[in-house]
């Protein structure tokens, strides 16, 4: 029987390709996004339905679970994948920002998944993959807000997973490293007040070693492959990690106490002077 899954944020990026790959495996795929009338590639992918999908608007999560079910049959799978990175001093970040990165990263992930388990509660069955980051095992400065959300959903992740063991859903953690998206695009939303001229020389070495650093990001096809790991997986291994740079700050994290690995990271960023 072939499976279904359905994506959140298939626009662009990882979500786009990741869309595809399941689609190139044979699996019927649900592609969600907030403006489906302007997607023509996807469109024209057999098995494949694109449909809206706003984590921030709970009718078009309800109804685009709605669809994906009427169209294939069932849905056995989410890839919580919908979501951005807030970045840039505290002090500078505007209250509606702070507010919708936990919107769209937690809250958006959270209503989407509670739209899903009535069906996969219903069928003893299901898996959910949350996309989370290295970002949520450790933390880099100027992410505040971005860490705050992808630290929370590392948390959810892991207690969900015993509760709907009961239900026989399993949960999954993919972990990318840096991905070579719109970086400054979409995918980041900075915020900084010049005027805050304290902030500013951190400002600068920040985004310059993420400038740098970004020449070596791992493509968004290449996730997608632990993506598609994490679903096919059996077995109740909980994170995925998605490549090399992430595999090496995960580990580092792990093996070296808090004053040692926060003064890596300053020399890292250029802020140890």
């Amino acid at each position: 029987m072939t499976q279904t899954i359905i994506i959140t944020g298939t626009s662009s990026g990882l979500g786009r390709a990741t869309a595809k790959l399941f689609q190139t495996r044979g699996w019927n795929v649900v592609a969600t996004m907030r403006s489906p009338e302007k997607e023509t590639e996807l469109s024209a992918l057999n098995q494949t339905l694109v449909t809206r999908l706003d984590v921030e608007d709970a009718d078009s999560i309800a109804a685009a679970v709605e669809a994906g079910i009427s169209t294939f049959g069932r849905i056995d799978a989410l890839v919580n994948n919908a979501g951005y990175g807030a970045y840039g001093p505290l002090e500078a970040t505007p209250r509606d920002q702070i507010r919708r990165q936990f919107d769209v990263n937690v809250l958006g992930l959270l209503a989407t998944t509670q739209a899903l388990l009535p069906h996969f509660r219903a069928n003893r069955a299901g898996t959910i993959i949350n996309v989370s980051s290295m970002g949520g095992r450790v933390a880099f400065p100027l992410g505040t807000l971005y860490h705050a959300t992808k630290f929370a959903v590392e948390g959810l992740s892991e207690s969900l997973s015993y509760e709907l063991a009961a239900i026989g859903v399993r949960v999954k953690l993919v972990e990318p490293g840096l991905m070579a998206t719109d970086f400054g695009g979409r995918s980041l939303a900075f915020s900084n007040d010049p005027s805050l001229t304290e902030y500013q020389p951190t400002v600068e070495s920040v985004m310059g070693a993420f400038g740098s650093a970004m020449k070596q990001a791992a493509r968004p096809e290449t996730v997608a492959e632990s993506v598609y790991q994490a679903a096919i997986d059996g077995t109740d291994r909980l994170r995925f990690v998605a490549g090399a740079d992430a595999q090496q700050m995960i580990d580092i994290r792990r093996d070296v106490d808090d004053q040692a690995f926060m003064a890596g990271i300053k020399t890292q960023f250029g802020l140890d002077a």
